[in-house]
């Protein structure tokens, strides 16, 4: 997109024009988030009927799963939903929410996808991220209770609110560093225009024209003081007081303590008469979005209660443990050395991988080349030894998840093995024994390019969320290589006195 000078922008200083010119250069640097461009300019030709042969909003919320899901559950709300009649299929729900109020849905969800993807690896930009989706989850709720024409237009508008400081976060981390360093975590605001020669709003304000939002978006995203509607109080107005309280109901929900709730009352109260919403309802709004919130995030102490926490704290003291297994087993094969046959040494590989990621079942299959087959020898967890007889296939090249680790002789971890958009990768033999498993990984063992066997290990439901990390993965590879090791040794003898 190209940046367009305005009136207001002319107003900016040279120092405020320089921080503008660096952040349009650091967007441009990291991709200028060109995902978020294009799927703005398709949504904004449909919202406003243009390309009609070339667009299609339903193709367009079809592509994005997550899109889908958020569609269908407002045209199902009872906001929408007329007489109870159910919504089953993106085509009638675009006839029932009408392009407009789904293209600001997807502006929402856009942006944030992008962002997050174009993130550098900061917990602070996180942060600031999770607070802009926590206040459009407030200004949802509120904007429903107040019976509105468009509640995604408020939550966009919400979420666009804090869009100053999540630029300066995400592309201008150390200025980040100097407004808190002079002015204190938490109110980096009072000194963004004696640094940046702007304010974080005029920022957020910039950015959103120089990425050609609608108008009305950008004219939402002001701050506002509460207080009673003033003459010419119109809906650019109310759309400003609704982001502007749910921007600072988020910051006061954040930590989930008395303090923050209290703030949350204070606020319902003071901007109930601009709202035109009853201070219990804004109240009663909000305890949605804390519900709605405590599940959807994952940064915000509010999504982290001590009961959640001390598991997510078990969970790591575990992996920890794990990984110590993990260091010795290999320490113990490295030990073993030419004493070890092939199958010693993969057994022992089995057992170190099954104890030390905590799998929920693991195999060691070996390639018979008179059979033309790979079959389980070796199985660990429950019920491993009764699939041993099921678990054989064909050793020739199927398009299939195992052929293509068996191929590319790497490491292969699969962490959702049950998105419908990878089941064609998934071969029958697996589906028919393994399909309990939520995730897996394939760990396989070739000699001079030609695949011997692999290990394979997964997790089923009973174990939260799985992430190998790269200390993990260079273990596993660790594993494998002292595998190959052995059977090139029993295949080489003369390499075992070298």
């Amino acid at each position: 997109m190209t940046y367009t000078t305005t009136p207001e922008h002319q107003q900016h200083t040279a120092q405020g024009q320089a921080t503008l010119e660096l952040l349009w250069e650091r967007i441009r640097r990291q991709g200028d988030m060109p995902g978020f461009t294009r799927a703005i300019n398709a949504i904004l030709a449909s919202m406003r009927g243009e390309d009609e042969r070339e667009f299609s909003m339903t193709q367009t919320v079809l592509s994005d799963p997550v899109l889908t899901q958020k569609v269908l559950r407002l045209a199902n709300s009872g906001m929408y939903s007329a007489f109870g009649q159910r919504v089953n299929t993106v085509s009638k729900a675009v006839l029932v929410l009408g392009t407009e109020a789904i293209g600001h849905l997807a502006l929402g969800l856009k942006l944030i996808e992008e962002l997050s993807k174009s993130t550098p690896d900061s917990a602070i930009a996180h942060v600031e991220m999770e607070k802009a989706v926590l206040a459009g989850m407030v200004a949802q709720q509120v904007a429903a209770s107040a019976a509105t024409r468009d509640p995604e237009e408020a939550v966009v508008c919400s979420i666009l609110h804090s869009l100053g400081r999540m630029m300066v976060t995400f592309y201008m981390p150390e200025r980040w560093a100097e407004l808190q360093e002079r002015a204190g975590a938490g109110n980096e605001g009072a000194a963004a225009a004696e640094l940046l020669g702007l304010s974080l709003e005029q920022i957020g304000r910039a950015t959103a024209e120089h990425w050609g939002l609608p108008r009305n978006l950008v004219a939402g995203m002001r701050s506002v003081e509460p207080g009673e509607r003033g003459e010419g109080f119109g809906h650019e107005d109310w759309l400003a007081a609704l982001g502007t309280m749910s921007t600072r109901c988020a910051n006061s929900l954040w930590n989930d303590d008395a303090a923050g709730e209290q703030a949350v009352r204070e606020l319902a109260d003071a901007f109930a008469p601009m709202l035109g919403v009853e201070p219990e309802r804004i109240l009663g709004a909000v305890d949605k979005a804390r519900l709605e919130a405590a599940t959807d995030l994952t940064i915000a102490p509010l999504a982290n209660p001590p009961e959640k926490r001390a598991k997510v704290d078990a969970v790591e003291r575990k992996r920890e443990a794990g990984n110590r297994i993990l260091m010795s087993g290999v320490a113990d094969m490295r030990d073993a050395g030419q004493g070890a046959s092939p199958g010693q040494m993969t057994a022992m590989a089995l057992e170190t991988m099954f104890k030390g990621l905590s799998c929920t079942r693991a195999f060691a299959f070996l390639r018979n080349r008179r059979d033309s087959k790979y079959q389980a020898r070796m199985g660990l967890g429950d019920g491993a030894k009764a699939l041993l007889p099921n678990l054989v296939f064909d050793d020739g090249y199927d398009a299939n998840v195992f052929h293509a680790a068996l191929a590319s002789d790497r490491v292969i971890f699969i962490e959702n093995a049950r998105d419908p958009k990878f089941a064609a990768k998934l071969p029958g033999w697996w589906r028919g024994t393994l399909s309990e498993a939520r995730c897996f990984v394939v760990i396989p063992l070739c000699l001079h390019g030609q695949p011997v066997g692999f290990v394979y290990g997964d997790w089923d439901d009973t174990f939260p969320t799985v992430h190998l990390s790269q200390a993990e993965f260079s273990l596993l590879n660790d594993l494998r290589a002292l595998v190959v090791r052995t059977v090139e040794r029993r295949a080489h003898p003369e390499l075992a006195s070298r």
